[in-house]
């Protein structure tokens, strides 16, 4: 019998004292041993077989049952039904606002194990985010008798009346050359046949209540890590399926097993106030790395390297130069840039990430004190795989480099600086890496970390912290592609923790990158610079003459692929998703732009000293307004309408507490369009021409526009 007919039979005895299958799980689950509770829930710890907590919202009395974890420890499947269950620690505050409860108890059938369970929920929230911890106070280890992953991490019934979606947030879609959204529903067939389900969110809704489960991990679709299994009963279980965990891994008092983080939530309503309370959660409440969920403006200075390459024949970094960035920095303040970010080659070399005293001779002293001045952050490109070959962070880490089936990568040039070595983050050298990220915020002052060329998978070595010789080479791979997200979310959580306010963002603009919910925890994603390559759409081009971008250049074209990631906006905000526009003139090109970036993927780059003083003065007056009301649109769940380069293209983000925010219209054919906003909108606004607004007596914004040619308009509510 296989882990998944285990984890299915487990389930539906489990489920089978408790409920008819496939009824939606009510009433009293037992005796609770300990409770928390919120304005819109109660969570009860009852740790016996058939449901080791239940969530009970209060609106409307439903109650889901969550069965126990299968942990298989020394070959033997052990459910973690406990006993003498405990408070841990007492309520803890997070800095998000959340507070931290954490219980532990015994299990029943082993009492050398002991479950520890960490939740953290928030007073306004219906989202609960919980994780577990397994202990034992005697040597054990965790077994692959069947040679795959045997972890059942949850279960729980779902409604057959309900309708089921799988919410993916890791598709890569070549048309766009980005991850995109995805909700797929699950029929009843998917049920009866035993069918699985990526997720990471897994909803139902019947239009009067809806419920979610989700779990923090990441890699793209359909290369599953962790997955919801479906049951003919209508059960659900979430279930390792590879790299969880190794085979032999040592269990003990000081080698606990955590998993990763999971959450359930629920409301009453439809699936748009289920997202709208999801999306909440993950703004306000899911990282305590505030400055990842402040809605800056950033710049970011390598597509004009990119042109002087191509465009001017010159070298990557023949623009990297304390010169040229200064200048940048004048103009980047004329136009409101919050965070000014130097890409690749402000370095000597990678590994040590000292400044290149060839390009700023006083190593960003002039730099940092005019950002300073004008109230701007710092920002730097990092390539945290990389290590030059005569660094001292080599020298001192060389067990670390990455290998496969013994054999080394070999190194190669980073942009132009030196051939570098690929080193394993799943080792000994993320902790160094960190630590010099570290030592810069202090020493120069950066806070905003971009992260670049990180793969899921590169290294099975025997010699780091994914695997030995005991395990198998691909063992050791899956074991490095699931730790790897899980390190970085530590590696910047330690920043962030020394470094208040710090920002790392993790570079996924190709495919093999790990998206999910699980480094949303600790940072935000670069989704997406220029798009699609010309080879992506076989279309022949010269290598050595052309730039392999499609959407390298100015044009309204780039703008329908960056916008087309903005499904994420409904389940996860979009200001966790970077993405940059042009500052290039003319000004109808840049009211297309600046249209654009303020629905939240707030990225600039271009050529700032190419841009005319009416452009500049433009994009600064488009910024200070939005800059009014851009903490209200974050919050703003979005309303779109119409398709992505059709006419018209209407994307409302208007706050529902303050009616503050913007409405963005795009067409690409001229005339007349109207619109009638979902939400009351405040009184106060701010037009362009060949705009009409008026308020209804519902308070609702009814706009007219009247467009000449094709582009886009924008209405600000709550601006002066």
């Amino acid at each position: 019998m296989g882990a998944d007919d285990l984890a299915r039979r487990d389930f539906i005895l489990l489920l089978g004292s408790l409920a008819p299958a496939g009824a939606l799980l009510k009433g009293q689950p037992g005796q609770s041993k300990a409770a928390f509770e919120n304005k819109h829930f109660q969570v009860s710890i009852i740790g016996n077989p058939a449901c080791l907590w239940s969530y009970r919202l209060k609106a409307s009395g439903k109650e889901y049952r969550i069965v126990p974890p299968v942990f298989n420890v020394d070959k033997v499947r052990i459910s973690a039904a406990l006993e003498s269950i405990r408070p841990a620690a007492p309520p803890a505050r997070l800095k998000n606002g959340a507070t931290e409860y954490r219980y532990e108890g015994a299990f029943a059938a082993r009492p050398s194990l002991s479950l520890a369970m960490a939740f953290q929920a928030a007073e306004d929230s219906p989202i609960v985010r919980f994780s577990y911890t397994l202990k034992s106070s005697e040597a054990h280890t965790l077994t692959k008798p069947s040679g795959r992953d045997d972890l059942t991490y949850l279960g729980l019934a779902m409604d057959k009346a309900a309708g089921i979606k799988e919410i993916r947030l890791a598709n890569f879609s070549q048309l766009s050359h980005s991850y995109l959204m995805e909700e797929v529903p699950v029929g009843r067939g998917s049920f009866e046949d035993g069918a699985s389900a990526m997720g990471p969110i897994l909803i139902q809704s019947d239009g009067c209540s809806s419920m979610l489960v989700a779990y923090e991990h990441g890699s793209q679709v359909p290369d599953a890590f962790i997955q919801y299994k479906l049951h003919p009963d209508y059960g659900a279980t979430l279930q390792a399926v590879k790299g969880n965990y190794l085979a032999g891994q040592v269990l003990d008092a000081k080698r606990p097993y955590q998993t990763v983080w999971f959450e359930l939530g629920a409301v009453t309503g439809g699936e748009n106030r289920l997202a709208a309370a999801f999306r909440s959660f993950v703004l306000n409440h899911m990282s305590e790395n505030l400055g990842t969920r402040k809605p800056h403006v950033c710049y970011n200075t390598w597509n004009y390297q990119e042109r002087n390459k191509w465009w001017n024949g010159k070298q990557y970094l023949d623009s990297m130069n304390a010169g040229r960035i200064l200048q940048e920095i004048d103009v980047a303040h004329r136009m409101g840039i919050d965070v000014y970010v130097l890409d690749t080659g402000w370095y000597g070399k990678t590994g040590e990430w000292s400044v290149s005293r060839k390009r700023f001779p006083d190593g960003l002293k002039r730099v940092k004190e005019k950002l300073d001045r004008y109230g701007m952050q710092l920002g730097l490109w990092f390539g945290p795989t990389s290590a030059a070959v005569s660094s001292r962070a080599l020298t001192e880490h060389r067990d670390c480099v990455m290998s496969r089936q013994g054999v080394e990568k070999k190194p190669g040039p980073v942009w132009e600086t030196e051939a570098s070595y690929h080193m394993c983050l799943v080792s000994r050298y993320s902790e160094a890496f960190a630590e010099r990220l570290i030592q810069l915020s202090k020493q120069i002052g950066v806070t905003y970390f971009k992260w670049d060329g990180i793969g899921q998978y590169g290294c099975d070595s025997a010699r780091h912290w994914h695997g030995n010789e005991s395990n198998s080479p691909e063992e050791r791979a899956d074991s490095y592609a699931f730790q790897l997200i899980r390190q970085m979310g530590r590696m910047a959580d330690r920043v962030a923790a020394v470094c208040p306010g710090a920002i790392v963002d993790f570079d996924v603009t190709e495919s093999g990158r790990a998206v999910g919910l699980g480094f949303l925890a600790s940072g935000r994603f670069f989704l997406l610079n220029n798009g699609p390559y010309f080879s992506s759409y076989n279309i022949p081009f010269d290598r050595e003459r052309q730039n392999s971008n499609v959407f390298f250049h100015p044009g309204p074209a780039r703008t329908w692929i960056c916008r087309s990631p903005l499904g994420y906006d409904k389940w996860t905000p979009s200001i966790l998703f970077l993405t940059h526009y042009y500052p290039d003139d003319p000004i109808a090109m840049q009211e297309i732009n600046m249209a654009s970036l303020i629905l939240g993927q707030n990225g600039i780059w271009g050529d700032l000293l190419g841009v005319s003083d009416s452009g500049v003065a433009y994009i600064g007056e488009t910024l200070a307004r939005y800059k009014q009301v851009r903490d209200d649109m974050a919050a703003s769940d979005p309303v779109a309408t119409g398709q992505v380069s059709g006419s018209p293209e209407f994307h409302e983000k208007i706050n529902s507490q303050t009616g503050r925010g913007a409405v963005v219209l795009f067409a690409t054919s001229k005339g007349k369009y109207s619109y009638v906003t979902t939400r009351r909108v405040t009184a106060r606004h701010w037009a362009g021409p060949n705009v009409r607004v008026r308020r209804d007596r519902q308070g609702r914004a009814v706009l007219n526009f009247n467009l000449d040619k094709p582009g886009a308009k924008v209405v600000f509510f709550g601006v002066e």
